[in-house]
């Protein structure tokens, strides 16, 4: 079970809003986030409600200034990763709609480019366990959490200015 306790403020600061599973939108307990603490879990958070925007992976420590760590300004949503100790395969494919190229991961890719001989990833199935697909090559750049389920368009998704170049499994170091 994850555990995140959100605050208005920098460093811990204001009042706190307590949050142990997926939570669309806190603007309502909460008037500004700008600082939280992961006691347990692994929580991907969203500086817009509903999931969307920018996502930042975060797993147990302390994060006192959001800005001071190249995330953004506030966070206003947040999705608890559930554990897992299974097996992973994601496929991920050149084109929209499963189109295109195909290739099966079943562990890490730092890069889809010198891997796959790739050069985009636009949709892709997760059978098993939980991912982060990044925009750079090597784990850097903007991040996407995917869970299992059928991503038939990243652009459709709301991604359409990104080119997800590696993947990760999400592991159970949480």
């Amino acid at each position: 079970m994850g555990k995140i306790i959100f605050y208005e403020d920098r460093n811990f600061g204001g009042r706190s809003y307590e949050c142990m599973s997926d939570c669309a939108d806190f603007t309502s307990y909460l008037s500004r986030c700008n600082s939280c603490r992961v006691e347990s879990g692994c929580f991907m958070v969203y500086d817009r409600s509903n999931y969307m925007g920018n996502q930042f992976f975060l797993r147990r420590g302390e994060y006192s200034d959001y800005s001071r760590m190249g995330m953004f300004e506030t966070v206003r949503s947040c999705r608890m990763i559930p554990m897992y100790r299974g097996s992973y395969r994601m496929r991920i494919y050149e084109r929209e709609n499963f189109g295109g190229q195909m290739y099966e991961l079943m562990d890490d890719c730092d890069n889809i480019m010198d891997r796959y001989r790739m050069s985009d990833c636009q949709s892709c199935h997760v059978m098993d366990g939980h991912w982060l697909m990044y925009e750079q090559p090597s784990y850097r750049g903007r991040m996407m959490y995917m869970r299992p389920g059928e991503y038939r368009s990243f652009r459709e998704m709301g991604y359409s200015n990104m080119r997800f170049m590696s993947m990760r499994r999400i592991m159970d170091s949480c």
